[in-house]
């Protein structure tokens, strides 16, 4: 299943382990649709992203997350793939 879609699958935390695991094996496989393939790039990216985080949430009409779950954890961390 395409990452992006199984956001909307993420419950629990095993779900999340899932997510994480595919997510590592979606670099693996897929190293050149990565913005930010190096650790340092992608935890700077992750930082830069969460950042900003209000403000993407808001352009999408979705409440930001004040105490965040499952899912919101696993979107901050597949935005941090692509994020600038």
């Amino acid at each position: 299943m395409e990452l992006h879609k199984r956001l909307d699958t993420i419950k629990s935390k095993k779900d999340l382990i899932e997510f994480i695991e595919a997510l590592a094996q979606d670099l693996r496989d897929n190293t050149t649709t990565w913005e930010n393939p190096t650790l340092e790039s992608y935890l700077a990216a992750l930082a830069a992203w969460l950042e900003s985080s209000d403000h993407a949430y808001a352009n999408q009409g979705r409440p930001i997350p004040v105490t965040p779950s499952w899912q919101s954890v696993a979107e901050m961390l597949i935005a941090a793939k692509v994020y600038e």
